[in-house]
């Protein structure tokens, strides 16, 4: 029965691979003529996808395959894919077909509208696509009244993308850290003495920046036949298999950083996807446990390694070589300082490291607001605008800078913003954890030696899969629940380090 199991399953999780694959193509390559078809296309795959997996004869499936694996261990494949896919099969069947298939058509022509608002800073323009993205997921939280101790109307929308964590709980967190990172920014503030990151501003010809990218990600542990890179709008990684990874990423004539520190963020997701083992593939199991560990991930990646002194320095006479003119004469320690500027900013992909948990707490707390029914979508841009200048201090010059910015609400994704600062909470644990294990990794880095903490994260998170939820996979990772407490810890010894506060 497990093999039948197993057979019934991969078929779902090629469906949705499938989508993700006409998805990714939706946002690089696909004329803007096909935004119509490509809305039904994703829609009728989705629909397809979900009636396969809320079928009695998956049911049937479980119940037998559940039979069968009853005395092997918790965490064996055979036990694991049973419970997983249990709880999927029993969340889904609450959703009906054609509402999910209606999600998707309808996020999939958002996605569109956004863009064309976007370009002309045009908030009404996407107001009625937001307004029917919401509805949406109204009508989609409503299906779970009940289920596995939802409480909240947000509650089956954060499941989504952070399993078994309430509202409540991503309250909590959420709040912990927007109180423990205010009074590092208004300490950087009052220290009065600025960083200089100018280097990483001015004119940087596009052919360079991708050749630099194309670099960066050569020299990255992720294997050269398994992935490709390519531009997009809002930059994204998707998994179509654990050996085929598509990174995105956007370049700005006028800041280098995205070239750099977004393509590594990105790379970071593929580096899990493609860390997964090949033997979970083609199930639910063959994926991250959640957007949260997600996101620990491209985080790491981005900020913990690519930002540091090490990595910095090994990567700086390149620098000088591709942007003589901006780069001459920065040494290592000028460059660390600058990609770790602290200085509140309008747009949440070019934050830095403290503020940028601002920017998420802001559309989180939006979000609540929202499906709480205590603000109109109408009033959306004034809520964004003054939450900006209470928590950031910034003025917002339009609705392309401002409420536009992200793609998520586009795309129907309520429930995944806080899962950004999730990942930044448990990225932290698992430095701490790995410089433990590892008390020379900054020496490693410094040579260039990628390969050993990406094995230990294989070791450690990525054979995994999705094989716990993720209060259980971050005690097995860090032995431990999550934590406020080292991230804080982590940015004031930065913040120490660069301003003397």
């Amino acid at each position: 029965m497990i093999g039948e199991l197993r057979d019934y399953l991969a078929a779902i999780s090629d469906l949705g691979r499938a989508r993700a694959l006409l998805a990714w193509d939706e946002r690089t390559q696909m004329p803007p003529g096909g935004a119509a078809a490509r809305a039904e296309q994703v829609a009728t795959l989705a629909r397809v996808r979900h009636e396969r997996l809320i079928a009695d004869e998956l049911g049937r499936l479980l119940d037998g395959a559940a039979t069968e694996t009853s005395g092997l261990p918790y965490d064996s494949d055979e036990a694991s894919l049973v419970r997983v896919a249990r709880r999927e099969w029993e969340k889904a069947r609450l959703v009906p077909s054609e509402l999910r298939a209606e999600i998707t058509r309808q996020s999939s022509l958002a996605e569109h509208a956004w863009v064309a608002a976007r370009e002309s800073s045009d908030f009404s323009a996407f107001l009625p696509y937001l307004e029917r993205n919401v509805e949406l997921r109204r009508r989609y939280g409503a299906c779970f009244e009940g289920f596995d101790g939802f409480t909240h109307p947000y509650d089956p929308l954060l499941d989504d993308f952070e399993p078994g964590m309430t509202t409540q709980e991503a309250s909590t967190i959420l709040d912990e850290l927007r109180d423990g990172v205010r009074p590092l920014v208004a300490a950087v503030s009052e220290r009065g003495e600025p960083v200089d990151d100018s280097c990483l501003h001015g004119t940087f010809p596009l052919e360079a920046q991708e050749r630099f990218s194309r670099e960066v990600v050569a020299g990255l542990p992720l294997p050269e036949d398994a992935y490709r890179v390519d531009p997009t709008i809002h930059p994204f990684a998707s998994a179509i298999s654990s050996s085929d990874i598509r990174i995105t990423t956007r370049f700005d004539e006028s800041y280098i950083g995205t070239a750099l520190w977004a393509l590594v963020h990105e790379a970071g997701h593929g580096m899990y996807e493609n860390g997964v083992p090949p033997e979970l593939e083609r199930s639910p199991l063959g994926s991250p446990a959640s957007l949260g560990f997600h996101e620990s991930q491209s985080r790491l990646w981005e900020n913990w390694v690519a930002r540091s002194r090490p990595y910095l320095a090994a990567l700086a006479p390149r620098l000088r070589e591709l942007f003589p003119e901006h780069f001459a004469d920065v040494d290592a320690d000028q460059l660390y300082r600058a990609a770790n500027r602290i200085k509140p900013s309008l747009i949440r992909v070019e934050a830095d490291q403290v503020t940028y948990n601002l920017h998420i707490v802001l559309r989180f707390e939006l979000e609540l607001e929202i499906f709480e029914g205590r603000l109109e979508l109408s009033a959306l841009p004034e809520a964004w605008n003054a939450r900006m200048s209470e928590y950031l201090g910034v003025a917002v010059p339009d609705d392309a800078g401002g409420v536009l910015q992200d793609v998520h609400w586009a795309a129907g994704a309520f429930g995944y913003f806080p899962t950004y600062s999730l990942g930044n909470l448990v990225a932290a644990q698992i430095w701490d954890a790995a410089l433990e294990d590892m008390p020379d990794l900054d020496e490693r880095i410094a040579r260039g030696d990628l390969v050993t903490l990406h094995g230990w994260l294989r070791e450690r998170l990525y054979r995994h899969g999705n094989k716990f939820m993720p209060k259980e996979l971050i005690e097995r990772v860090v032995g431990g629940p999550i934590d406020v407490s080292p991230y804080l810890r982590q940015l004031n010894e930065r913040a120490a380090e660069i301003y003397g506060i």
